[in-house]
């Protein structure tokens, strides 16, 4: 055992048994490696993550690459979800000196955690022009052992270099409509309009940048906004990348057609498609879309959710496919004489049509990735459903992929959101108690008395790392959604504790820009620093979203302001880069929007007349509406002041910053307030 055994990662338990003597990431490692006068090697990845296990197993688990290993260097091992902020300001350096990135990632570093040399995966012997990785150790050992001054140099170099790289953050102001209408025409000129999604190979479901166009369409009634995002949620329901038996995405697609996914499963991801096909459904109606949604929330609660009521980071690309070796996708792939043997002959040759499963294949090995793919035969619904039953029972036969228990904050944050506002709409109460459990979960665990979030969770247990930007925020957004589903208003209580800890430990007083780290955090080699959407919302565009839907639920100036200030950023790269700022472009149509503000008082809850104005206002589509619902009497909810029944009968106040039109006691005339442009 090295000295990762007691870790809560699963991934460092991955390697607890490795033969190299790992250290986490501690003071302590880089006091060793002073001590000894060696280079360190920091090695990060995550546990889903295929090319990391290919390198551990190729090269970790080796005896004469580990002694190599423990001889000249200090190794030191870091999961990246539970240390983001590592993972961004390393990732920057390999990033600017290599031009691109990915995991695992490799970076050499001075006892004063400089980096100097970088790469990813590095292969166990030379191939398509890599070197090996023992010939990198030799190489970098060499180099430390007779070119130290110089080393020390490029190390210092690069570290002033990085230092130089602060945002610049000058826009005076939030986007407004013409960047707006910009960053639409941007994305219209990237849309795939054969396949749907934005760019080529590899593709990525774009979530966030959905979002926006919905909430653009909702705002300004721009058709060519609400086609991008419903093509694009087809193409990708009816691809590989959507786990057609149950329900779920996979991290990305190889292919520009979403045929055969890169097949990790992922909290955040799923999370947020699960809320985009809600929204969708919200928006249009789509049976597709209600499907989609559904099937991909009853995947999160019966797949991730742990025992503790938190959700787990992700489920395994790799799994054992009956031989005892770990293959990729082994889970999910069929062959026609696969359906054949487990639904007969006539129902199996039915489910290679109905999936598109052929003898050439569409994975390795004449295997395919089911889907659904356009066709003008009709299908009998009823031995469709017996066909996805019998072939789901008969895949959970098959040995699971592993799960990445430990549970992170922010992620969890996306979940709640989604789940609490999938349960509302398709009236799934399961769906919200799920929601509820596992924000209790990071109330009871995460957060501290002085309201700060741990990141990590494991077994019920707050692991030793600080929540960073992004779990403040996405679970401020989880906590702002379940207090408009629920009426508790003490979801909306807790999210301004995490807000004020935005404010005031990660907001720069003097521009209002975000940092993704806290004032009083770890001191890295700078301060990372991202407002792009990447796999999820950055922190610093989360925070925007947060702060304005909690200004809006109470009037606070601050938090408004700091919302509009850190939107300023958007202004910049939203007609640059609309791909990469999507959520903050969503949070923009908001502010646009108002974003307008819903109070539904009722007499005595619950009360059925109350209910259904309280759903007709979740089912609103103006972008970023709050809602609260509660009695005449509550003082939950700050919206609810001062609001009377009208006549006796429950009544629907609409605002916009907090100038409101004449209550209503009509469904209808709350729909069409609400859904109005």
């Amino acid at each position: 055992m090295n000295r990762l055994a007691h870790e809560t990662s699963p991934y460092l338990l991955q390697h607890a048994d490795n033969p190299v003597d790992w250290w986490p990431w501690s003071a302590e490692a880089f006091d060793e490696a002073r001590r000894a006068g060696k280079p360190v090697l920091l090695s990060v990845g995550y546990s889903s993550c295929h090319w990391c296990h290919v390198m551990a197993h190729e090269s970790f688990e080796d005896r004469a690459t580990a002694d190599y290993l423990n001889e000249h260097f200090v190794s030191v091992k870091v999961d990246r979800e539970e240390r983001p902020d590592v993972d961004a300001v390393y990732m920057e350096a390999v990033q600017a000196a290599t031009g691109q990135g990915g995991w695992p990632m490799t970076v050499f570093l001075t006892p004063d955690a400089e980096p100097f040399y970088f790469g990813t995966y590095f292969p166990p012997a030379p191939r398509h022009g890599m070197p090996s990785f023992r010939q990198v150790l030799e190489g970098v050992q060499q180099a430390w052992s007779t070119r130290r001054d110089e080393v020390a140099e490029v190390a210092g170099k690069i570290v002033r270099d990085l230092a130089q790289r602060e945002i610049s953050h000058q826009a005076p102001r939030p986007p407004g409509e013409q960047e707006l209408a910009q960053a639409l025409l941007g994305l219209t000129r990237e849309y795939d309009p054969q396949r749907g999604g934005f760019g080529g190979a590899p593709k990525f479901p774009p979530s966030m940048v959905l979002e926006f166009l919905l909430r653009h369409h909702a705002r300004t009634g721009a058709e060519g906004a609400l086609q991008m995002a419903q093509d694009t949620c087809e193409r990708m329901a009816r691809g590989g990348i959507y786990d057609q038996l149950g329900g779920g995405f996979a991290r990305y697609s190889v292919d520009r057609d979403w045929v055969v996914p890169h097949f990790e499963k992922m909290l955040y991801d799923n999370a947020l498609l699960c809320r985009v096909y809600a929204h969708l459904w919200r928006a249009t109606g789509s049976d597709l879309a209600r499907r989609v949604a559904l099937e991909t929330a009853d995947f999160l609660v019966r797949e991730l959710r742990t025992d503790e009521g938190g959700f787990a980071s992700a489920l395994d690309a790799d799994s054992d496919d009956g031989t005892g070796r770990h293959v990729e996708g082994a889970y999910y792939v069929w062959t026609p004489e696969r359906l054949r043997a487990v639904l007969g002959d006539t129902d199996g040759d039915l489910a290679a049509q109905y999936f598109g499963v052929t003898d050439e294949g569409t994975f390795e090995h004449g295997q395919s990735v089911l889907q659904l793919p356009q066709t003008e035969r009709v299908f009998d619904a009823e031995r469709v459903a017996s066909v996805k039953e019998r072939l789901l029972a008969v895949r959970a036969e098959r040995p699971a992929p592993g799960r990445d228990d430990k549970v992170v904050a922010a992620w969890n944050g996306l979940a709640i959101a989604a789940l609490a506002e999938t349960g509302a709409y398709f009236d799934r109460p399961d769906l919200v108690e799920a929601a509820v459990g596992a924000a209790d979960l990071l109330v009871r665990v995460h957060l501290d008395e002085h309201a700060r979030l741990a990141r990590t969770s494991k077994d019920g247990r707050a692991g030793a790392n600080a929540g960073v930007l992004e779990d403040y925020a996405d679970v401020a957004e989880g906590f702002l959604a379940l207090a408009s589903v629920t009426g508790e208003g003490v979801w909306l209580d807790f999210a301004g504790l995490l807000l004020d800890h935005v404010l005031v430990r990660f907001a720069d007083p003097g521009t209002g820009a975000l940092y993704d780290t806290a004032s009083d955090a770890e001191r890295l080699i700078r301060r990372p620093q991202d407002p792009t959407d990447n796999a999820a919302p950055s922190g610093w565009t989360a925070a925007a979203g947060a702060l304005l839907g909690y200004a809006a639920h109470t009037g606070s100036e601050p938090h408004r302001t700091g919302a509009e200030r850190a939107l300023g950023v958007v202004q910049a790269l939203g007609p640059r880069v609309p791909r990469f700022i999507g959520w903050g472009l969503a949070v923009a149509e908001a502010l646009l929007d108002g974003p307008k503000e819903v109070a539904v008082v009722g007499p005595h809850l619950p009360d059925e007349r109350t209910t259904t104005l309280h759903r007709t206002a979740l089912l609103g589509t103006a972008p970023g509406a709050v809602v609260a619902v509660g009695t005449a009497e509550s003082d939950e909810f700050p919206l609810l002041a001062d609001r009377p029944l009208v006549t006796g009968e429950p009544a629907a106040y609409v605002c916009r910053n907090f100038t409101c039109d004449a209550p209503t006691t009509d469904p209808e005339r709350l729909r069409a307030v609400l859904n109005s442009r």
